[in-house]
């Protein structure tokens, strides 16, 4: 594991910090100075300021309702509400897993551990949402929904300062059409992959508009009645899921 990357996992320091720290020589790996590019092994001892960091062997994860009109980020050059702001000052630190953009809401998942955040962001675990859309859902769409989308050259539904302009998308594990009124369609959908505005864009590219998008639940994480805002610790058997997880993907934490 990666010297900067190992500081995350186990002290509360951002990789940013712990480079920081590595640059001005105040980390050590047994008993020579850290380099940006060193490896920590599995027996080796790391040091900060003299201090050694002790390995977590535990970890936590919190689910929280994330609301419109919030970023999912430490701060915003424009000024705009954080979910860190709404969060207890405790969760300043946790990183989210995946994001939702500024004007979706619904189930959003943070963790202390940084080899969690990076597991289960990267994971094909299945991610349900419900979405208004401004339009009708055509058999192009669904035949897209059902078979799979490439897009070239093309910044539909994308944030304004993208420079991904191709992108490809896998078939959807499952959706459900709830009928269409006043000029907009009401659907659940669930995909196993959480690209970047991946659901604006897709629809985008049949010029339909995403209206309203909420998360509802991610792998067997479910929103249930949690009110906007709130967060809540991952119970008990949760937790055993998510290990049982970790165990089938040969994950170490």
């Amino acid at each position: 594991m990666r010297i900067n990357k190992f500081i995350s996992h186990n002290t509360s320091y951002s990789r940013r910090e712990a480079d920081e720290l590595i640059k001005q020589a105040w980390v050590k790996i047994n008993n020579k100075i850290a380099l940006l590019s060193d490896e920590v092994k599995d027996e080796d001892k790391v040091f900060i300021k003299g201090k050694r960091v002790q390995k977590k062997t535990q970890f936590s994860v919190i689910l929280y309702h994330k609301q419109k009109g919030e970023i999912v980020s430490k701060k915003d050059d424009r000024g705009r509400k954080t979910i860190y702001d709404t969060l207890p000052q405790s969760f300043r630190s946790w990183l989210s897993i995946g994001r939702l953009d500024y004007a979706s809401e619904g189930l959003l998942l943070l963790t202390d551990s940084a080899v969690i955040a990076d597991a289960l962001m990267h994971s094909d675990l299945e991610r349900e949402y419900y979405l208004k859309i401004k339009g009708m859902i055509n058999k192009e769409v669904i035949k897209a929904m059902q078979n799979g989308l490439e897009i070239k050259n093309e910044k539909k539904g994308a944030h304004a300062k993208t420079k991904i302009t191709s992108m490809s998308f896998t078939p959807f594990v499952g959706f459900e059409i709830f009928g269409s009124s006043g000029g907009y369609t009401k659907l659940r959908v669930i995909i196993n992959e959480g690209k970047n505005r991946e659901l604006r864009r897709f629809f985008a590219h049949f010029d339909l508009e995403v209206m309203d998008l909420k998360r509802v639940a991610f792998g067997a994480l479910d929103l249930g009645v949690l009110k906007p805002g709130k967060h809540r610790y991952l119970e008990s058997g949760e937790y055993e899921k998510l290990r049982d997880f970790l165990k089938a993907n040969q994950i170490r934490y």
